[in-house]
């Protein structure tokens, strides 16, 4: 009897245990578990939010929203998506961080059972939280941004997804990823389930539209920088990936859009930002054209041969098959260069060697006040003194 007792009561108190050991298991997920069916918050940029993982390091929000903020027409709520990388995604202000980067890792050192909940929310180790916060790059969102943020209550992290005010401060990764909101120091990552977020909970801030909520998507490849937009003078910053505005430039090539256009609307083509090294144009595999060559000499006119022994003057020129020329006729052209003994197959199209600017006195023939043309004739008198 006793023994039957003994083994009823063990039996109980084994189920006992097991419910139990589930009810536990099952509070420790639930805040995971939960995050597909839970309502969308709606967090203003100055809002810590619920169960804050720190103070606030943010610098005062500034009018950072892109476009003129008006509504469109009711939809399905289904956000934009918007790559890290896109231009004017987020904003700032030139050589001013939005975050104060090492406030953070000091807030976040002084709780050690925080920091080891953030460096496991962030999947590093507690000894890396530093060296994590100091490679993102702090900047502003410039259109309500759809998140999962995660925050910390009663030694336990949470999750719940939230819709982020246009203006919030946060800390970007290399890929143009929001992981960390300044005014909590609550982790954040990409949005999971059905991400509709017309019915959000919360106060609506003027300009909310759940047409116009962005969800940001990893850049393809590591970004070196980004380009912002910087609000308080409405000009492109090109900010480098994990600075905090001291190394902040003009970009090199300015997108195709001015700094002011709605990042929410239809966005002309732009490269990503950052992410490839300029390259020299390629040179053309095409063979160069030849040099034309040089005009070749023109040749004398048919009644000027090729010079060679002078023919005596009133001599008829039977020889070389020309009509008999008077004294002093000449058809040929004014000699220009240095006549030469060396024998020539004609004229060739280029010259072998170039004429010399000055050539040598024994060869000039001597200058005179008469035309190289004309030919001094003797005079031939048969007169009687003439002769004497």
């Amino acid at each position: 009897m006793h023994s039957r007792i003994r083994l009823r009561r063990a039996v109980f108190a084994l189920l006992s245990a097991g419910i139990l050991l589930a009810a536990g298991c099952a509070q420790e997920t639930s805040p995971r578990t939960r995050t597909a069916a839970e309502d969308v918050l709606l967090q203003p940029a100055a809002d810590p939010g619920p169960s804050p993982f720190t103070g606030s390091t943010a610098s005062t929000p500034g009018p950072a929203r892109s476009g003129g903020g008006s509504s469109s027409a009711p939809g399905d709520g289904k956000p934009l998506t918007r790559t890290g990388s896109t231009p004017g995604l987020y904003g700032g202000t030139r050589a001013v961080p939005s975050c104060d980067v090492e406030t953070q890792i000091r807030m976040l050192a002084a709780d050690p059972a925080r920091e080891e909940a953030f460096a496991r929310t962030v999947s590093v180790a507690p000894a890396q939280v530093p060296a994590f916060l100091r490679a993102l790059t702090p900047v502003l969102l410039r259109a309500d941004t759809l998140v999962t943020g995660h925050g910390f209550r009663a030694g336990s992290v949470t999750a719940f997804r939230s819709v982020l005010q246009a203006g919030t401060a946060v800390m970007v990764d290399g890929r143009g990823l929001p992981r960390v909101r300044c005014a909590c120091g609550n982790p954040l990552d990409p949005p999971t389930g059905a991400a509709g977020v017309s019915a959000g909970k919360g106060a609506r801030w003027e300009g909310f539209d759940a047409a116009r909520t962005v969800v940001i998507e990893p850049a393809a490849r590591p970004v070196r920088e980004l380009v912002i937009v910087d609000v308080e003078h409405h000009t492109w910053i090109a900010r480098p990936s994990g600075d905090e505005g001291a190394g902040d430039r003009e970009p090199a090539v300015p997108p195709p859009y001015d700094p002011g256009t709605d990042i929410t609307g239809p966005l002309p083509e732009a490269p990503p930002t950052g992410t490839k090294e300029p390259q020299a144009p390629k040179k053309s595999a095409r063979p160069k054209k030849p040099a034309d060559p040089t005009p070749s000499r023109s040749r004398p006119p048919g009644d000027c041969p090729t010079p060679a022994e002078p023919t005596p003057p009133g001599e008829p020129a039977a020889a070389t098959g020309l009509p008999a020329r008077s004294a002093g006729e000449t058809n040929c052209p004014t000699p220009t260069g240095v006549p030469s003994d060396a024998p020539t197959d004609g004229y060739p199209d280029e010259p072998t060697e170039p004429e010399p600017d000055e050539p040598p006195q024994d060869l000039v023939p001597p200058m005179t006040d008469e035309p190289q043309t004309s030919i001094q004739l003797p005079r031939h008198d048969d007169g009687p003194a003439a002769r004497g």
